[in-house]
């Protein structure tokens, strides 16, 4: 994650087949790719992976790990707007199914072209039930297994994502709009995670406690039982992972529901839970909206939902947990501080800005969006980011060097974009970026595309400084001492995440224990370890992510007293 963090803020690339290859090599390629494509189409016709059908064009999406050995660049670029979706979304006892009552269908888009992936139907009362009870049979058998039985399944279903990273990173990229480049970071996340979660379910356990008289007592680590996960579009497969690796170890079951906008990559990781050995229906995959979202949560067999999102879903998903008296997880917005002190390293700062903003087209919870830059350094800061932004590769986002892909749809763009005209109505300055882009390619022009934005003279009261805009903007703001920064960056309804930039490290271990946030960053940003516990503050939400703290989230310790002797009675 490191080295990504490096190579993103910097812009590098390889550029694919176009840039390095002699015209006699590419005429051999492509001839090469040519024989490659007739033989596999004699050998196996139909031989295609069933999720995705694409059109006549000379790449398939799933050929690439042939295809990659013969023109890597091209055979990716040339997946951009020929995916169609035609296999049924939703997964339950092992296999894929139309739900039993499917109600409205729901578009999927292309970001990066605007086009239409497929229409989902909404799964309604009846498919919810038959997916919880599918979930809840299956919980019966994994909930026996020793952990060790457990942790052997597991680290198989990460063998297996390892091994179709590129086909997965890919179908990530086609349906969420982010770069190539950062999709595989999230797919090595994804199997990492699941072998972490693997090498801890066998050694999951209560405690022994002598008591008088040679009694005893002992706990017992249980699982839930059937699980509810509820995921984003910004990180459709990772959350997947993040939510059911540590449900999985404790011995639960669960019932996904991806977002609308990206229902596609994680129907691929409930196939690969069932290769690698899980009972059928152990995970399985609802498809729709709040509606969906409602029924999963007001389920009675359901023993707890694990939500990220918005607040205001949030609040509503807690609502309905209460009632049932059920655990939830909520990892929510944020609007996060990034302080800059002058005794930073500016070329690191600045790369630590970058990161904190423009990953991920700027669609990340736990971005530092308010830049807090000490004024001695802040003309000097304030340039160098403008002139990084300003050369961040915008584009097509299955090509090797894009680093900005696009945004996850029009409404969104929109949106963000009204956030940049009332920054300009409030006083702010726009120093680069705010507007479309429309990529060269004519493939490209329906894309929700828009330049990385950076914005000078803000205050903390204008609404792009307190609202969560979840898109690529950069607000910045000066400030003059330790004491001012550390309480305006607390000046917030939100406790997700900070970050501080300093060499002083007395200084920064004094700053980030006094920020009110749940995940702290020092020198770096964005940094996603599966070993540290994620999660905010405040309206950020509560429970953990990863680490050994979300095992705690998805089990419930059991009390059992001994008496070696004759029970004492007061009757």
């Amino acid at each position: 994650m490191l080295t990504m963090s490096l190579n993103w803020a910097l812009g590098s690339g390889t550029g694919g087949l176009a840039a390095g290859t002699p015209r006699a090599g590419r005429a051999l390629t492509v001839k090469r790719r040519l024989r490659e494509r007739r033989r596999l189409r004699a050998a196996a016709p139909d031989g295609i992976p069933p999720m995705l059908a694409q059109s006549r064009l000379p790449s398939l999406l799933f050929l690439l790990p042939r295809l990659r050995s013969l023109a890597p660049g091209l055979a990716m670029s040339s997946a951009t707007g020929t995916v169609t979706v035609q296999q049924p979304l939703n997964y339950r006892a092992g296999a894929r199914v139309q739900p039993a009552d499917g109600g409205q269908l729901e578009e999927v888009f292309e970001p990066a072209t605007g086009r239409v992936l497929c229409k989902v139907p909404c799964s309604g009362e009846k498919e919810v039930d038959l997916a919880v009870q599918s979930a809840k049979a299956a919980f019966k058998i994994w909930s026996q297994m020793s952990g060790m039985e457990r942790c052997r399944v597991m680290l198989e279903a990460a063998r297996i994502i390892r091994e179709q990273r590129e086909e997965i990173a890919t179908m990530e990229t086609i349906n969420n709009g982010k770069s190539i480049f950062e999709a595989r970071v999230d797919i090595d996340i994804s199997w990492q995670c699941l072998e972490y979660y693997a090498g801890l379910a066998g050694s999951l356990a209560g405690e022994h406690i002598q008591l008088p008289g040679g009694s005893f007592g002992y706990t017992r680590r249980e699982p839930l039982g059937v699980c509810v996960g509820i995921g984003a579009w910004n990180y459709p497969f990772q959350i997947a992972c993040w939510k059911s690796g540590p449900a999985l170890a404790c011995g639960n079951a669960m019932v996904f529901k991806p977002s609308p906008f990206t229902p596609i990559s994680v129907v691929r990781l409930a196939e690969i839970f069932t290769e690698a050995g899980v009972p059928k229906g152990l995970f399985n995959v609802v498809q729709g909206g709040a509606a969906t979202g409602q029924l999963l949560c007001q389920h009675p067999d359901v023993a707890k939902i694990s939500f990220t999102g918005s607040v205001p879903t949030g609040m509503k998903i807690m609502e309905m947990a209460a009632k049932g008296i059920k655990p939830v997880t909520l990892e929510l917005g944020g609007k996060s501080p990034l302080i800059i002190f002058s005794d930073a390293d500016l070329e690191n700062a600045v790369k630590g800005a970058l990161m904190a903003n423009f990953l991920t087209q700027g669609e990340v919870c736990c971005n530092g969006t308010r830049v807090f830059v000490e004024r001695k350094i802040l003309d000097t800061f304030t340039k160098e980011v403008v002139k990084r932004t300003q050369k961040i590769k915008i584009g097509d986002p299955l090509l090797e060097d894009t680093r900005m892909g696009a945004l996850i749809n029009r409404p969104h763009l929109n949106r963000v974009q009204g956030f940049i005209k009332q920054a300009k109505e409030q006083g702010a300055v726009v120093l680069c970026g705010g507007d479309l882009y429309v990529p060269d390619d004519p493939k490209l022009k329906n894309g929700y595309y828009m330049r990385p934005c950076v914005l000078g003279n803000c205050k903390d009261d204008m609404t792009c400084v307190k609202e969560e805009i979840f898109g690529p903007v950069m607000a910045i703001l000066p400030f003059d001492t330790e004491e001012e920064v550390v309480e305006r960056a607390n000046a917030t309804k939100f406790g997700l995440a900070g970050g501080v930039f300093t060499r002083d490290i007395q200084k920064a271990h004094r700053v980030v224990a006094a920020l009110k946030a749940g995940m702290c960053f020092i020198n770096n940003y964005n940094v996603s370890p599966v070993e540290l516990p994620f999660g905010g503050y405040k309206s950020s939400g509560f429970g953990r992510e990863n680490g050994r703290a979300a095992i705690e989230y998805y089990s419930q310790l059991k009390t059992v007293c001994v008496e070696m002797g004759d029970v004492e009675s007061v009757f």
